[in-house]
């Protein structure tokens, strides 16, 4: 049985290059983005034949249409979260959003994800002893991962039960009509990250060189999300905390990926003190190289 590749593809680095490069590594939670732990992988075939890795436990469900189904926590007693269409190249989320009832709605539901880490981060786990060790990327939380999409890690949207706003349309609309509770989910999230960027510090230190702050994707194929007054409001304010926790405290570099047309926004980005900026997606509109 042919199956896909998993949400987050990584290349493996040959050793040799780690020398050249300095003993570059990535750190982070021991988990694929579908929730599955990567300290044991299987080898699957893409569509096309391509061999890749995929995280034990990977369960899917081929369609008789030769649709993937993908299941969270590789649970197929729940609904799935994710489907790759015949010939496709990734998964698209799969919205299972209960009604939202807005005199119900608690902050608590947003939070699931996130939390402290423990004291002693880089030595709790075998798949990241790295972390205590040579020149690394940091990839420790994201301001914004709450947006419920697919390609999110630590998403209850790809959980067995989800809670609060995860549908990605109800999400952005609840950036305006619900600004209030999105903005306390924001300020919470804010808090533990710089909680645990100090218990990361106190483990790693200067070994890290970059850390990712944020993935959340601010761009579509023509333009931004949203303009820049709604992202100096409600995202900047966090982002710039964040920054600024980072650069007072660390030698380390922030990081920032969106995809999308986004020159709109980069006065904005730049002034939330975000040092590297990824990717610059020429094929969305005024994404000019040059420029």
């Amino acid at each position: 049985m042919k199956v896909t590749e998993p949400y987050q593809m990584l290349g493996e680095i040959a050793p040799d290059l780690q020398d050249a490069l300095g003993s570059t590594w990535s750190t982070g939670r021991p988990e694929h983005d579908v929730r599955l732990s990567a300290d044991r992988l299987e080898a699957v075939d893409t569509f096309d034949g391509t061999p890749v890795l995929v995280p034990g436990g990977f369960n899917t469900d081929p369609q008789p249409n030769g649709d993937i189904l993908m299941y969270p926590e590789g649970d197929k007693s729940v609904p799935p979260s994710g489907r790759m269409p015949k010939g496709g190249f990734y998964f698209d989320s799969i919205t299972r959003q209960d009604p939202i009832d807005d005199e119900k709605l608690n902050v608590e539901d947003n939070l699931e994800e996130f939390g402290p880490v423990p004291t002693r981060p880089c030595s709790t786990s075998p798949a990241r002893p790295i972390a205590c060790g040579a020149r690394a990327i940091g990839r420790f939380w994201r301001i914004s991962a709450v947006r419920p999409s697919a390609t999110s890690p630590w998403c209850p949207a790809l959980a067995e039960a989800s809670k609060g706003i995860r549908d990605v349309a109800e999400w952005y609309m609840s950036t305006v009509s619900r600004f209030d509770y999105v903005y306390e989910v924001f300020r919470r999230q804010c808090d533990f990250a710089l909680q645990n960027f100090a218990r990361y510090y106190d483990a790693i230190g200067d070994r890290i060189s970059v850390v990712m702050v944020t993935g959340t994707d601010f761009g579509t194929q023509n333009g931004p999300f949203m303009g820049p007054p709604a992202y100096r409001k409600l995202f900047q304010p966090f982002h710039r905390r964040v920054n600024d926790w980072i650069h007072q405290h660390t030698p380390w570099k922030t990081f920032i990926h969106t995809c999308g047309s986004v020159m709109a926004l980069m006065p904005d980005l730049i002034d939330a003190g975000f040092d590297i900026f990824n990717p610059v997606q020429c094929s969305a509109a005024n994404m000019d190289r040059a420029r």
